[in-house]
């Protein structure tokens, strides 16, 4: 079964950017604060089971995963994860540069870049790499939790290799925003929110620092426990 305390090492914009409060408030919770945050009425008046609709992405906060949620190994603390996390962040490297935009991804909607970015695919490749003396060893239940009999050849070594299929060439950034909507749905929702984020004027992202996020227990929501700058 799944250890308790969980990890993650995610992007997160910073606390006091236009982004972080966008995606606080579709999601109704703030990772930085631990808060619920009531949900904006444009929301509301599209869907009115807005809380159903974010209820997937609400319990990880608004966030990109970079390191996917695990428990810690045997023999790691907290403050390890924490110093490695500085250490990570303070090596020299080009700071990834987005076209954020917001489109549907694999039936949910999210904001993701408009083109691929090598440096950003690098900087995942590292996180997977840098933190995975961290993890656990895979037990049967989790992978079992993954359905590796739906995942490709490539998606279930990197299951068994990362404890995560979704890495290296299979990593898509993606910042959540709702949870899986059939094409009907999808439509009128994904106009909103694109209407919304283009008042935001964010032309460019930079994915400029990581978060370590925490999830206590099970029932939990994933909260941030650390933030670091990308030393450049």
């Amino acid at each position: 079964m799944t250890g308790f305390p969980r990890y993650a090492i995610y992007f997160a914009a910073a606390a006091d950017s236009a982004l972080s409060h966008f995606g606080a408030e579709f999601l109704g919770y703030d990772a930085h604060t631990g808060l619920e945050l009531p949900f904006p009425d444009e929301a509301l008046r599209t869907a009115p089971d807005w809380r159903d609709v974010s209820a997937d992405p609400r319990k990880y906060g608004y966030h990109a995963t970079l390191k996917a949620p695990m428990a810690l190994a045997p023999g790691k603390t907290e403050a390890e994860l924490m110093a490695a996390c500085a250490t990570f962040a303070g090596k020299a490297r080009a700071i990834p540069l987005i076209r954020p935009v917001v489109d549907s991804i694999s039936g949910f909607i999210a904001v993701i870049p408009a083109e691929p970015v090598g440096e950003l695919q690098q900087l995942a490749a590292d996180c997977v790499r840098d933190f995975d003396s961290f993890r656990p060893i895979l037990t049967a239940e989790d992978r079992a939790r993954r359905k590796p009999e739906k995942l490709s050849e490539r998606q279930h070594d990197y299951l068994d290799r990362w404890g995560y299929p979704y890495v290296m060439e299979e990593f898509r950034f993606h910042m959540t925003l709702t949870g899986r909507l059939d094409a009907e749905r999808r439509g009128p929702i994904l106009e909103m929110l694109r209407a919304r984020f283009a008042a935001l004027k964010l032309d460019t992202l930079a994915i400029d620092r990581i978060a370590l996020f925490k999830q206590d227990d099970a029932k939990a929501r994933f909260r941030i426990v650390g933030e670091w700058a990308l030393a450049r």
